[in-house]
């Protein structure tokens, strides 16, 4: 570790001579991508950085303590020697968490696919809850969110939304979101006051580069027509909605939110490169078995991940026992517990397997 940390230490120096080269700095890519090895690898530099210096600390106070010093003194050397050394005991944690392999796809933006269930009109109306709680979230990090396509329910429900979240590191605090979410409530629909459950599927993309993922045009089928709204009555009587369909995989993306056609079909392929990338990466998954034990769950959309009942108040993440009785302010972006929770589980997970 310590020879892997020390490698990084000299990266980090020669980078700092290198951004502030004269010559560098003249062509503009070269400087930016050398900004960017520069941030990626400064939080390790800096916490080793630290733990060097604590652990000298560690060392002068043995020397002190090798001395004859006054009783009160030794004391105060011994109660700082103590703290050092719990502190030296974090930082060496951190700094095998730090060193952990990254997602590559951590500070990419994400395209956030919502789907009702089962429970009909209920589960739509919780579509459209679990899409408000995105929004408010993504409020909070100073996010931008921007609807793909939406299929409205006359309620103000959603059969399903498809929304992208644009913002550093947006990939990293939201795809352990994958997955089924049930709830637990007295529908607004129902007069006779009986808890009902129902379901919406949530489905975390990361955004695909286009060098990422090439998308010949001879493989795309293009359909434009009317965009619908509730109900299915028309909104639009110009063919702006675009349907793309990608003959060798099947995969058909439909958008009709914007009143452009033109705009329509760039929000399409955006969502079906996003959803091409993420099927490329669940085949590399599949391949590598050890991979997906590390994670928390398995990342199969079909796994129920998280309850939330009304009558108790209580939001329970399933995957790792995690409950909280704020099911209120989790509705309203209040995600940051439950997410440090969920990535805390899969840093010690994934320790567990390097050490």
């Amino acid at each position: 570790m310590f020879d892997k940390l020390n490698s990084l230490e000299e990266r980090y120096e020669e980078l700092n001579k290198l951004i502030g080269d004269p010559q560098v700095i003249t062509d503009r890519a070269r400087w930016q991508q050398y900004v960017k090895a520069h941030a990626e690898i400064e939080e390790i530099v800096t916490t080793y950085r630290e733990y060097k210096k604590v652990a000298r600390e560690i060392g002068e106070a043995r020397e002190l303590l090798s001395e004859k010093l006054e009783p009160d003194f030794r004391e105060l050397v011994e109660s700082e020697l103590k703290e050092s050394r719990a502190r030296l005991e974090a930082l060496e944690m951190k700094l095998k968490v730090l060193l952990l392999p990254r997602d590559p796809n951590d500070e990419k933006n994400v395209i956030v696919e919502i789907r009702a269930g089962t429970g009909g009109e209920e589960a739509a109306l919780f579509a459209a809850d679990l899409f408000r709680m995105y929004l408010k979230y993504a409020e909070q990090k100073g996010w931008k969110c921007e609807i793909m396509d939406a299929n409205p329910t006359d309620l103000g429900g959603f059969k399903e939304i498809i929304f992208v979240v644009e913002g550093k590191g947006a990939y990293s605090r939201l795809k352990f979101e994958s997955g089924v979410h049930r709830v637990q409530r007295v529908p607004a629909t129902e007069s006779g006051g009986r808890i009902h459950t129902s379901a919406a599927t949530v489905a975390v993309l990361p955004e695909a580069d286009e060098v990422e993922v090439e998308i010949k045009p001879e493989d795309l089928r293009i359909d434009v027509f009317c965009s619908t709204g509730p109900g299915g009555q028309s909104v639009n009587t110009t063919q702006s909605a675009v349907r793309i369909t990608h003959i060798p995989t099947g995969i058909v993306v439909t958008c009709q939110d914007e009143k452009s056609q033109h705009k329509n079909k760039e929000k399409a392929l955006r969502v079906l490169r996003a959803r091409l990338l993420d099927r490329m990466e669940e085949e590399q998954r599949q391949k590598v078995d050890s991979l997906r034990k590390s994670q928390v769950g398995t990342g199969d959309r079909s796994e129920r991940i998280r309850t939330y009942n009304f009558p108790q108040n209580r939001v329970t993440d399933h995957r790792i026992g995690y409950t909280t009785h704020r099911l209120g302010e989790v509705l309203m972006g209040e995600l940051d517990d439950l997410i440090e929770a969920l990535l805390t589980t899969d840093q010690a997970e994934r320790l567990k397997q390097v050490i």
